[in-house]
């Protein structure tokens, strides 16, 4: 039965929303990595014949059925803390789904305008090519935001030994390439375009039995989960009972080498609670225990907070060195959360809603990079929460010596939702990339220790007050992607787009059927 134009448009934009739909099943929690494949299968069959127009909408659709469901979770901060009601909050969801979409949109106007005919280097070539691209814009142009890259969801699955190689796009890659041979097998009828995911799956394999760092003694770690409610955050009645929760728990684990306390997890400004401060400093030494501990600072010269994490207790190796206000031994947040931590037009916006006057929503950002965090003789690369979905920006704070990874978060700020599960599994890619254990430690969970492989050695259950003792052994040394960041990649990027160029003239519709 011949179906009616309306009719056939409807099916293929439900057909484009359903395909990016199934993507988001790959990431966390739910874990079906393999689904990446059919989703991109999905797309490249709306592709296939498509005009540049019809491509342009077709590669919309699909990233908003990515996005939409994928980014469903920043709602719970709109609507629970900012005021705002979900009608209100799904039409700007919407909004900031069809804004990333236009990337993922351009990429398939590219391919379709330029890549067009029948030769297998459009799919082979062009298309995991400029996908990079429209991926890379995503999370650079403005303030970037590189969620929901494809790499993520495979931190579990059999290519994740191209991230300490090429990073997390590396893995992206592999699986564009491994989903366009498939596409090219059902396009051709011939099964040696098996042999592309089959050779990528086995150098994944071989890559992850290569060895890049040397590795020290085992360190014991606390790391403590307050489960302050976001609602008491920053009542300054909350402060005494907040800050007791973090002393009690920490009070049961002074024979740990190193106490983490999450992003903030002293809600209040750095200069009020000096006296406390230095107690607590010497209260660690005591114990022979290092503290890293979220807090507010506010640099009275500059007139500028920021959003911190210190170091205290024991900190140089010979446990010498001790807290005083505005010592060096900080880390002060780099890449701050729009609106969370910055409202851009303020002017314009602060008035519309409570959700753009949130709590400490006036921070200044720190350097780019700054020297690591000491604690008890141990360097600790830090990132705040947000910024550790930037690759590049973590990696540049990791040296050869650098023994962990250290992120604190306030995931409360996203209630039951996925989005602290995607967050964290974005966190085990960075640990993977620079082969380096990571020690994630949050307000409400997911608070983590995971290995240099990124895999999970110590885990705590969500919403409960809690500490996750382990014992990690810390790394030095440099992988690839440490030492030459995302280079290697852009040039792979360059020269698969320039052999697609290449070919274009064996891509014409007179070419030969695959």
């Amino acid at each position: 039965m011949r179906l009616s134009p309306v009719t056939s448009k409807i099916l293929l934009s439900l057909s484009a929303l359903a395909s990016g739909a199934i993507a988001v099943l790959a990431f966390s929690p739910f874990g079906y990595w393999p689904l990446v494949i059919p989703s991109l299968l999905g797309l490249y069959a709306l592709l296939d014949k498509a005009t540049p127009k019809q491509a342009a909408w077709r590669g919309f659709g699909y990233a908003m059925g990515l996005f939409l469901p994928g980014l469903w979770w920043i709602h719970v901060s709109m609507t629970e803390f900012g005021g705002i009601p979900l009608p209100v909050a799904f039409v700007l969801l919407a909004g900031l789904s069809a804004y990333l979409a236009l990337y993922p949109m351009l990429a398939c106007w590219v391919f379709a305008r330029f890549f067009g005919g029948r030769h297998w280097s459009r799919w082979q070539l062009a298309f995991p090519a400029l996908w990079l691209v429209a991926d890379w814009l995503r999370g650079w142009v403005m303030t970037g935001f590189p969620w929901l890259w494809f790499g993520y969801s495979q931190i579990d699955g059999p290519l994740k030994g191209f991230a300490p190689i090429l990073g997390v796009q590396g893995i992206t890659l592999a699986l564009l390439l491994s989903a366009s041979a498939i596409w090219l097998v059902w396009k051709s009828r011939s099964p040696l375009w098996l042999a592309v995911p089959a050779l990528l799956v086995a150098g994944a394999h071989g890559l992850m039995q290569l060895n890049w760092v040397t590795r020290g003694e085992p360190v014991k770690v606390a790391l403590v989960q307050g489960n302050i409610a976001q609602s008491l955050k920053w009542d300054p009645e909350a402060l005494a009972p907040t800050v007791r929760t973090y002393q009690d728990l920490s009070r049961e684990n002074q024979d740990a080498d190193i106490i983490v306390w999450p992003e903030s997890a002293i809600p209040a400004i750095e200069k009020a609670m000096g006296p406390y401060l230095e107690n607590l400093d010497k209260a660690m030494k005591v114990n022979d225990t290092g503290l890293l501990a979220g807090i507010i600072h506010y640099d009275e010269q500059q007139q500028r907070f920021y959003n911190t994490v210190l170091g205290m207790g024991v900190q140089d190796a010979d446990g010498k060195e001790s807290y005083f206000y505005n010592h060096s031994n900080r880390y002060n947040k780099y890449h701050l959360l729009p609106i969370g931590e910055f409202v851009p037009f303020e002017d314009l916006l602060r008035p519309i809603a409570p959700f753009f006057n949130l709590p400490m929503s006036s921070f200044s950002r720190g350097d780019e990079v700054q020297p690591n965090l000491i604690a008890k003789g141990l360097k600790f690369a830090a990132a705040i929460c947000y910024e550790i979905i930037f690759p590049e920006e973590v990696r540049r704070n990791v040296n050869a010596d650098t023994d962990f990874l250290l992120t604190v978060s306030n995931d409360a700020w996203f209630g039951t939702s996925i989005g602290p599960w995607q967050h964290m599994e974005i966190a085990r890619m960075r640990a993977l990339e620079l082969a380096r254990p990571l020690l994630r430690d949050t307000n409400t969970g997911i608070t983590i220790v995971t290995d240099i492989d990124g895999s999970i050695i110590g885990q705590i259950p969500q919403f409960e007050a809690g500490v996750l003792r382990s014992e990690v052994r810390p790394a030095h040394g440099a992988t690839p992607y440490l030492r030459f960041g995302s280079w290697p990649l852009y040039g792979l990027t360059v020269l698969l787009l320039g052999l697609a160029l290449a070919l274009r003239p064996k891509a014409h519709p007179w070419a030969r059927e695959l």
